[in-house]
């Protein structure tokens, strides 16, 4: 026996005409099985990241986009903490050997292998330097240098680079002026301290004029060597631009001569600090030099290289400026 649940009787088994097929059935006959398959769940948008420095694009992730708004404060604060961690990573590189420096200068006297008479330990020169520092003799003295030296450095770049500028770059100027540059280049500053005092006396103006003299040359002859060692290819390009002389002296040559002029003008300010301690040994009552030789004459020895330390520091911070503001004049600079 058939069973007849197993599939439901259609009308041609029943013998019965087949039905009309309804719109509806028609169009579904009609649509292809592909269309009538389950379409999948739309995946979800990736979440858009903001690039950062601390979130470069990488290859796995294809797209990152970057707002105006939060962009360019994200970059500040990155180079921030970059520039950061790289002076961190220069100062742990030069630190050991200062240390070991200063290890070396406690450990040498206490251990014998130098007379401590004459080569305290660094723990009673700082103790000095410290004492000197509370009297307020330190501050006078450091003061007195400080305010000479500044004033004869200043003196020589304000003249001696317009002078440097001039003999450079103008031919009739330099053959004029070269003869005579070339007496005083020669002549020691120190042979011309006793002229600079029988002049001026044993006051404040010898001192600085001294201390002028001195720096003029390193910022006058590197000038001079900046303007004339400017590559030639590139004035024959700015000329071939149609710059005339003054344009092409201010967008060309000076901005190439700035390293150089800095050179110099660092060399200088080291030379500003050590002709002027030479010049307040030989007559002065008040300066750092003073205070080391009157230090020396009194047998005060650690208060003699408290003294010295200071002046070392003092150079280092003035090469410190100098280099800030060779960098806020170099920006154009690539490297």
């Amino acid at each position: 026996m058939t069973d007849i649940l197993a599939a439901p009787a259609t009308g041609s088994a029943r013998g019965d005409a087949p039905a009309p097929a309804s719109p509806a059935d028609q169009a579904q006959a009609q649509t292809p099985a592909s269309a009538l398959a389950p379409v999948p769940p739309a995946a979800p948008e990736s979440p858009k990241i903001l690039k950062t420095p601390e979130n470069p694009k990488t290859p796995e992730s294809p797209e990152i986009l970057e707002t105006p708004q939060t962009s360019r404060p994200a970059r500040l604060a990155g180079l921030a903490r970059l520039g950061r961690r790289v002076r961190l990573g220069r100062l742990a590189r030069r630190a050991p050997a200062v240390v070991l420096l200063a290890a070396t200068w406690e450990v040498l006297p206490r251990t014998g292998a130098v007379d401590p008479v004459f080569v305290p330990p660094l723990s009673e020169v700082l103790r000095a330097w410290y004492d000197l520092l509370l009297g307020g003799q330190l501050l006078e003295h450091f003061q007195a240098s400080l305010v000479r030296s500044l004033t004869g450095f200043g003196l020589a770049v304000v003249l001696a680079v317009p002078l440097g500028l001039a003999i450079g770059w103008y031919r009739p100027v330099a053959d004029f002026l070269s003869p005579v540059l070339e007496i005083f280049r020669n002549t020691s500053a120190v042979a011309l301290l006793p002229v600079f005092i029988l002049i001026l006396g044993l006051g404040e103006p010898s001192k600085i004029v001294f201390v002028f003299y001195a720096c003029s040359w390193p910022v006058l002859l590197n000038t001079v060597s900046g303007v004339r060692t400017v590559e030639p290819l590139l004035v024959k390009s700015a000329r071939s631009l149609g710059l005339g002389p003054f344009s092409l002296f201010r967008k060309v040559i000076l901005p190439a001569a700035v390293p150089t002029i800095f050179t110099g003008i660092r060399l200088a300010g080291a030379s500003s600090i050590l002709v002027l301690l030479f010049a307040e040994m030989v007559g002065a009552k008040a300066g750092l030099g003073y205070l080391v030789q009157d230090a020396q004459f009194s047998f005060r020895i650690p208060d003699m290289y408290a003294g010295i330390i200071t002046i070392s520091a003092l150079g280092l911070l003035f090469n410190l400026l100098l280099l800030a503001v060779e960098r806020r004049f170099s920006t154009w600079r690539t490297t």
